[in-house]
């Protein structure tokens, strides 16, 4: 009789779950952590100087639209600009000042040459942190780093908004996932849900609550204090992780106060145009956030599919049995699941029908978590930009 009744109890373990995530997980699915856009009452008196510092390695192809979006934000106050050339083997750091002469911006743009990696350093960080060193030497003394990656397209007010939430708020960090290039068809499969997986993971309104432990960033645009950071110990706090935003951010949080948001106007223009560059894109560090631990790896992968394929499989299963109570379970789960997703759908400007497609969507997101922990266990994890990080912890 158990056996028997074990895919009805399993299809309203699913549905029991979904109307837990939906109520109780700081409602993260609804996409309404925002910046308000500027107004008379959001304009300083006092605009803080601002150094913006970005790692770029092999960055020919994005760094003209990067740079050029940070020449031409509307910030008022000083803002300067170290580009750290991370021993790119492409011609980076001459497009860089090619533009800069072009837009009569040299004097804000500051080019530096990376030294050779160290031992116990990520790429990426260790860039970051030669980029923060420079900027402490520069004159006025920055009192906020924005810390962005070189294929991010700021919108032009972009620096306003970010420095007048952290200014009114009185708040450490601040930090925007900025809306992930989203125009073929994998893409507009894939990475809206990456977005929505990450929430569910570390909820926005839990993250901008101080009451919560829970913190969260996103590596793309982090404004910080300079006075934060260096109190925090700096980069190299977090110097081994590879998933380098949330540590950042978790290290901020005590004691201080961290926001993060979404945004329609900031952008990346990383493209992933096909299923491998996603599969790589997610592979690089889904086994790091499990902090390499097999027991998490299969939890994860049985928490994923009791979540997420439990429901269209009961749908499936209820119909050609003619159970009819096990397919309306399914049914209801999968819609309450597909009411979830929608406002990040919408967000991305997909179609509604994307909404109803996360099964397979959290099917292939298991399975690149597992090629994750496969690689690294062959000792290829963390591949990036021609660098292996293997044996980094988060």
């Amino acid at each position: 009789m158990a056996i028997a009744n074990f895919p009805l109890l399993l299809s309203f373990l699913s549905l029991i779950i979904w109307i837990i995530l939906l109520v109780f997980r700081g409602q993260f699915w609804r996409c309404n952590q925002l910046l308000p856009n500027l107004s008379p009452s959001t304009l300083l008196q006092d605009y803080p100087a601002i150094c913006a510092v970005i790692p770029a390695r092999n960055e020919a192809q994005m760094i003209l639209f990067s740079l050029r979006s940070l020449f031409q934000q509307s910030y008022p106050g000083s803002f300067t600009i170290v580009l750290v050339d991370d021993n790119s083997t492409d011609n980076t750091a001459i497009i860089a000042q090619e533009l800069a002469k072009e837009l009569n911006k040299t004097e804000q743009l500051h080019i530096i040459s990376g030294a050779a990696l160290p031992a116990g350093w990520s790429g990426k960080l260790w860039a970051m942190e030669q980029g923060i060193r420079y900027a402490e030497t520069l004159n006025p003394l920055a009192d906020y780093l924005l810390l962005t990656d070189a294929d991010i397209q700021h919108h032009t007010t972009n620096l306003d908004e970010l420095i007048a939430k952290a200014k009114q708020e009185n708040l450490d960090l601040v930090s925007l996932m900025v809306l992930l290039r989203c125009e073929s068809f994998w893409e507009k499969l894939l990475i809206p849900a990456f977005v929505f997986f990450f929430q569910k993971l570390y909820p926005f309104p839990l993250v901008n609550n101080p009451n919560k432990s829970i913190a969260a960033a996103a590596g793309g645009c982090i404004l910080i204090k300079r006075e934060t950071l260096t109190k925090i110990g700096g980069i190299e706090r977090v110097k081994q992780a590879l998933i380098d935003d949330c540590a950042l951010a978790a290290a901020v949080k005590n004691p201080g106060k961290i926001w993060l948001g979404l945004t329609q106007s900031t952008r990346s223009l990383r493209p992933y145009p096909s299923l491998e560059s996603i599969w790589d894109m997610v592979a690089r560090t889904a086994y790091t956030q499990l902090n390499y631990s097999p027991f998490l790896l299969l939890g994860t992968v049985i928490g994923m599919t009791l979540v997420y394929l439990v429901p269209p499989l009961a749908v499936i299963g209820g119909l050609l049995t003619g159970d009819l109570a096990i397919a309306l379970t399914g049914l209801i789960t999968w819609l309450l699941m597909a009411i979830a997703y929608f406002p990040t759908i919408k967000l991305y400007n997909c179609s509604p029908i994307f909404a109803f497609c996360l099964p397979i969507i959290a099917l292939l997101y298991n399975l690149m978590t597992i090629d994750s922990a496969w690689r690294h266990w062959r000792g290829k994890g963390g591949a990036w930009k021609g660098r292996v990080y293997p044996t980094i912890n988060s």
